[in-house]
C-alpha cells in the first residue's frame, strides 16, 4: 500500500527516531560516536544497507515463503553489508579502520532486520525505500549528534576543527564508554521534551 512519501521519511527522522525513541540499535550508538566523523560514516554506511535490503526484500517479498523469511532477509542485509564494507575498504579506509567490526556487525542490527520485518515485507518497493532513507537518516543524525557532543566535550574539536579554547577544561570521560550513555541520555530527555511540548501544542 502506497503512503505519502514525506511522512514515511519524517517518521523515520523525528516520530519513530531509532535512537531517541524506539532506542534499537544501541551497540553501534554507543560504541562509535566518540567523534562526529565517525556517527556519521557509521550512520550512513545503515542508511545505504537499510534502503537497498529493504527496496530488494520488498521486491521479493511474494515469492519468498514465510518458513524461511526471516533467513532471507538476513542472506539479503548480509550481501548488502558486504557490499557497502568493501565500497569503504576500497575508497574510505581510514573510516573503515575507525569503525572496525560494527561494519559487519550491522547484518545483526536490530534496526534494519525490524524495518524489514515490520515495514518492507509488507510494503510497495518505493515506500519501502523512503522508509530505509528516513529511519537511515534517523539513525545518522542521532548518531552524528551525539559524537558531536562527546568530541566537543571531550577533545575540543569537531570534524577536526577546535571550537572551544584551549583554556576550557576538556572532559576526558566523554569520549570514553560512560560519555556514550551520558550524552545519549540527555539528548533523549531533551528530544522527549520537544515531542512532548509539540503534541501538548
Amino acid at each position: 500500500m502506497k503512503q505519502n512519501p514525506a511522512k514515511i521519511i519524517m517518521n523515520g527522522l523525528l516520530t519513530e527516531n531509532p535512537t531517541f525513541v524506539q532506542v534499537i540499535g544501541m551497540c553501534p550508538t554507543l560504541a562509535v560516536t566518540t567523534g562526529a566523523m565517525n556517527g556519521l560514516g557509521m550512520g550512513l554506511s545503515v542508511t545505504a544497507v537499510l534502503t537497498c535490503s529493504n527496496l530488494f526484500i520488498s521486491l521479493i517479498r511474494k515469492f519468498v515463503p514465510d518458513e524461511i523469511r526471516i533467513p532471507s532477509f538476513i542472506v539479503v542485509i548480509a550481501t548488502f553489508v558486504t557490499i557497502v564494507q568493501l565500497v569503504l575498504k576500497a575508497y574510505i579506509p581510514a573510516l573503515d579502520s575507525a569503525l572496525g567490526l560494527y561494519i559487519p556487525l550491522i547484518v545483526v542490527n536490530c534496526l534494519i532486520l525490524a524495518r524489514a520485518e515490520a515495514f518492507a515485507s509488507k510494503n510497495d518497493p518505493v515506500s519501502s525505500a523512503l522508509d530505509g532513507i528516513g529511519m537511515g537518516l534517523g539513525f545518522t543524525v542521532a548518531l552524528t549528534a551525539i559524537g558531536i557532543v562527546r568530541e566537543i566535550l571531550g577533545t575540543g574539536a569537531v570534524f577536526g576543527v577546535t571550537i572551544l579554547p584551549e583554556a576550557f577544561p576538556k572532559t576526558i570521560a566523554m569520549i570514553l564508554p560512560p560519555g556514550a550513555f551520558f550524552t545519549l541520555a540527555a539528548l533523549m530527555v531533551i528530544v522527549n521534551k520537544i515531542k512532548a511540548s509539540k503534541a501538548e501544542a
